[in-house]
């Protein structure tokens, strides 16, 4: 454990170590696929487009191939996650938990406004909050199994539609929470040998659902969005358990250096990082239709490295982030400690 590094939360619960590795991970690969749609805020102020249509343009592929709606799907799960370790923490401290996690979201939701009107039209925090209140919240309700249930049915719906991108997050978020529910989050780190299977079949499935997500984009077919949406879960799934099974590895100290930095103030980088990508599109001057996919990633390396960075050095000296600060102190209704106690 290195200086700073906690074994617990804030909320008082052990840390999953997996999670903020998780995390970081999926904030990298968001930022990748967010680079030229926040970039495009210099040069227009029309919103970006959410869903994924064939034909719209092939940025899907090259790289795109392997980070367009293969991250978004992480971060999604692991908020729904999140939202039900929060949940269940909170019922052993205050008699009304949910209360508590209306006033969470309705910040989320203050947060995500801001930055949507003053900074980038693709903000994903307001449909975070306003799903969490129409769909995550009502579901702590619910039995398990009903939630299970539901998400099986919100996360199919969409791709037998032919849609993708925001329309699976209610499922997705359901999901997350099921899992938390029954135990599964916390034996997470514990069994190599689910994350493999399950593994092999997300991979074994997403090759030909990449293969047709190309085919039907190419000819513009209708099922294009389908085989999108399909092919972004399952390599998005293969994504976890290969991490989850590179944990268990030696290079798990590795892993959780470069990645758990980030995931552990991944509200703070997320908002940061639109910024930073708005300056980075001004500093360059052309229009980001015409960044190569090397430009791509050297802006994103020359955000996530400082990021990084900052995250280490800050986290050493205390709990959280700042935003994450904030955003637990509201949560909580009142202030929490910031600094590690010597």
């Amino acid at each position: 454990m290195g200086p700073g590094e906690s074994t617990t939360t804030s909320s008082g619960r052990p840390r999953v170590a997996a999670l903020d590795v998780l995390r970081g991970f999926a904030l990298c690969g968001i930022l990748l696929a967010n680079v030229k749609p926040i970039a495009h805020m210099v040069h227009t102020v029309q919103t970006t487009q959410a869903v994924v249509v064939a034909g719209q343009d092939d940025a899907w592929l090259g790289l795109g191939l392997f980070v367009d709606q293969r991250f978004f799907p992480i971060f999604s799960l692991l908020f729904g996650v999140g939202f039900s370790l929060l949940l269940d923490s909170a019922g052993r401290r205050v008699p009304r938990p949910r209360v508590l996690l209306l006033r969470r979201l309705l910040v989320l939701l203050a947060l995500g406004l801001a930055h949507m009107f003053l900074l980038w039209r693709g903000d994903i925090l307001t449909i975070y909050a306003v799903v969490g209140l129409l769909v995550l919240l009502p579901s702590t309700w619910l039995p398990r199994w009903v939630v299970a249930g539901l998400a099986a049915v919100l996360i199919a719906t969409p791709l037998i539609l032919g849609s993708n991108g925001v329309s699976l997050v209610p499922g997705l978020f359901l999901l997350g929470s099921a899992l938390t529910r029954y135990g599964v989050i916390d034996r997470i780190e514990r069994s190599a040998r689910v994350p493999a299977a399950l593994g092999l079949v997300c991979a074994a499935g997403a090759v030909p659902a990449v293969w047709l997500q190309i085919e039907s984009g190419a000819v513009g077919a209708d099922g294009f969005g389908s085989w999108f949406g399909l092919a972004g879960l399952l390599m998005a799934g293969a994504y976890v358990c290969a991490l989850l099974l590179l944990l268990r590895t030696p290079l798990r100290p590795v892993l959780q250096g470069v990645f758990a930095p980030l995931g552990r103030m991944a509200l703070t980088n997320y908002l940061s990082a639109t910024i930073l990508v708005l300056v980075a599109a001004r500093l360059v001057g052309s229009p980001p239709d015409g960044w190569s996919e090397t430009t791509v990633l050297l802006i994103a390396a020359v955000i996530l490295v400082p990021q990084w960075l900052v995250s280490t050095l800050w986290l050493r000296r205390y709990r959280q982030g700042p935003l994450e600060w904030l955003w637990r102190w509201a949560t909580w209704a009142h202030r929490p400690p910031l600094r590690h106690v010597p």
